[in-house]
């Protein structure tokens, strides 16, 4: 699993319209707007070319002026072994 954070800088005018579309993005989550309109977002994917596309996505949104990723974390699956004890 990957778990990204990404500040979004629409424009101005754009505001509202960027969080819709920010919105329809699968696995990603608004987690802050400044009242100057920066969004923060979080973007969780199963893996690094998601994460890739997705963080592409919305940086070709339209009215984006600029998404900086500034915080990554991947984290692998733990492996699970189920074992059954032995009677005594």
């Amino acid at each position: 699993m990957n778990l990204s954070s990404v500040i979004v800088i629409p424009r101005p005018d754009r505001v509202d319209q960027v969080l819709g579309l920010l919105g329809q993005q699968p696995g990603v989550e608004v987690a802050l707007v400044s009242p100057e309109g920066k969004i923060i977002v979080t973007i969780e994917t199963d893996g690094d070319q998601e994460t890739v596309q997705t963080y592409e996505a919305i940086s070709l949104m339209d009215g984006v002026m600029s998404a900086s990723m500034v915080y990554h974390r991947k984290e692998d699956e733990p492996d699970v072994e189920l074992s059954v004890a032995a009677p005594c």
